[in-house]
C-alpha cells in the first residue's frame, strides 16, 4: 500500500506583502501544502480576497479601522489588533508559520510560534536583529526550526547544511548595492530615487534600507544568529547583478556559491517544503546569457548604516534593538518628507549613543527598549534632543 501523503499546514503572516502574496501563490499550487490562515496589517481587501479563494473562515487584521471594514465585507471571522497574528497562531495551530511581517511587529508572532514548537519560515529579519540571542535560545529549547526566507540566508542555509561547522572559514552575503552604488555623496536624494531599486521589487521600508545598505547590515546580524558565527567570519560583497546570492569559504580553500536569477519564489518554496525541494516555475539560469558577473567591496564610509549595523551587532545586547527601532522611525520620517536621506544614519547613530548599551535579559525588556528608542529617535528628528 502506498504511503499516504502528508499535507503541511501553513499560516501566512503579512499575506498582502510581496513575500506573502508569493507564498500564497506557492501554497495554492501544491497539493502537499495548505493555507490555514492569513494575517495582514491594513490591507484587508487582499486578505478577504485570499480567504475567499482558499475557503478560509478567519483572517487577522492588525489595524482596527481596517478590521472594521473587513467585517463589513467578509462573512467569516476577523481577528483584530496588534496581537491578532499571535492569536491566529493559537487558533489555527499550523505546522509552519511564514512570517512575512515587516518590522518589529514580527517579533511577537515569531516568539509565539517558537514557544508552541512550531517551525517558522522567517522573512521577518527583525525577529533576529532585535532578539536574536533570545529567539535562537527559544528555538533550541522547543525544537522548533527557523527556516530562513531571505534569499541570502536561504542560500547560506543550503550551502552550510551539509558542511561540518569547523570547515567553514567565512560566509559572504552579497548586496546589490542599491540604486546609489558607486556614489560618494548621498545629499539631495529624493524619495522616488531611493525607491527605484535596480533588482528587487520590495516594500517601502525594505527598499529604503537597501538603498542605505542598512538591510545588508541587518542581514549580517541575522546571519550571526542563524549560523552561530562571529562577525569577523561574516563578510559582504557588492554584486549588482544579484545572481550570486551568497558564498561560503571553506578551510580547504574552496569557495561555494549559490546562484540563480533574483526570484523570491525560490527561497520561499525551499523554506515551506524543506527538507524536500519543490518544483518552482522560475526561469533557469543561463550563465552564457548573463555574460559576466561583477563584484566590489562595499563603502561603509559613504553608506554609514552598514558600519552602524556591524558595530551594533558586535556590541550585542540591546544595541541591535535600538538600531532597528531608530531605523524604522528614520525611514518612515524620510518617506514622509520630514528628514533627508542623509539624515537617516545620523538619527540612528545619535539614538544608539543616547540609549546606551546593556544585556537583553528578556523579551519584555526588548519591547520596552524598542518603544523608548522610537521615542528618542522621534525627539531627535523633531529637534527636541
Amino acid at each position: 500500500m502506498a504511503a499516504e501523503s502528508v499535507t503541511r499546514r501553513v499560516l501566512i503572516l503579512g499575506s498582502s506583502g510581496s513575500i506573502g502574496t508569493q507564498a500564497v501563490e506557492i501554497v495554492t499550487a501544491r497539493a502537499d501544502l495548505e493555507t490555514v490562515g492569513v494575517a495582514v496589517g491594513r490591507d484587508w481587501r487582499t486578505a478577504v480576497t485570499q480567504a475567499r479563494s482558499m475557503g478560509l473562515e478567519t483572517i487577522a487584521v492588525a489595524d482596527p479601522q481596517a478590521a472594521s471594514e473587513a467585517r463589513e465585507n467578509f462573512d467569516g471571522n476577523v481577528l483584530e489588533g496588534p496581537d491578532s497574528a499571535v492569536e491566529m497562531i493559537g487558533l489555527t495551530r499550523p505546522d509552519i508559520v511564514l512570517n512575512g511581517i515587516v518590522g518589529a511587529a514580527g517579533l511577537g508572532p515569531t516568539v509565539a510560534a517558537l514557544t508552541g514548537g512550531i517551525d517558522v519560515a522567517l522573512a521577518n529579519k527583525e525577529s533576529l536583529v532585535i532578539g536574536g540571542e533570545l529567539v535562537t535560545e527559544l528555538a533550541a529549547a522547543t525544537g522548533a526550526r527557523l527556516l530562513p526566507v531571505d534569499s541570502e540566508h536561504s542560500a547560506l542555509f543550503q550551502l552550510v547544511e551539509n558542511e561540518d561547522p569547523g570547515a567553514i572559514e567565512r560566509i559572504v552575503l552579497t548586496a546589490s548595492g542599491g540604486p546609489f552604488r558607486g556614489r560618494t555623496d548621498l545629499e539631495g536624494i529624493t524619495v522616488e530615487q531611493a525607491l527605484d531599486h535596480p533588482t528587487w521589487a520590495m516594500g517601502g521600508r525594505i527598499t529604503i534600507d537597501s538603498a542605505t545598505l542598512m538591510n545588508k547590515g541587518f542581514e549580517m546580524i541575522e546571519a550571526h544568529h542563524l549560523f552561530q558565527l562571529p562577525y569577523e567570519q561574516i563578510g559582504v560583497v557588492v554584486h549588482p547583478q544579484s545572481i550570486v546570492h551568497s558564498l561560503i569559504d571553506l578551510r580547504d580553500g574552496a569557495t561555494l556559491a549559490h546562484l540563480g536569477y533574483p526570484d523570491m519564489r525560490v527561497p520561499i518554496a525551499y523554506a515551506l517544503t524543506w527538507p524536500e525541494r519543490a518544483e518552482v516555475p522560475v526561469e533557469r539560469l543561463d550563465l552564457a546569457q548573463v555574460g559576466s558577473l561583477d563584484f566590489e567591496a562595499p563603502d561603509p564610509e559613504t553608506f554609514r548604516c552598514l558600519a552602524l549595523a556591524r558595530e551594533a551587532g558586535e556590541q550585542g545586547g540591546i544595541a541591535p534593538c535600538v538600531l532597528n527601532a531608530a531605523d524604522e522611525v528614520a525611514v518612515a520620517s524620510f518617506l514622509g518628507g520630514e528628514i533627508s536621506f542623509s539624515d537617516i544614519p545620523r538619527v540612528i547613530e545619535q539614538t544608539l549613543e543616547d540609549m546606551g548599551s546593556g544585556p537583553a535579559r528578556g523579551f519584555d525588556e526588548l519591547f520596552a527598549v524598542d518603544e523608548a528608542s522610537r521615542e528618542r529617535a522621534s525627539e531627535i528628528i523633531s529637534g527636541q534632543g
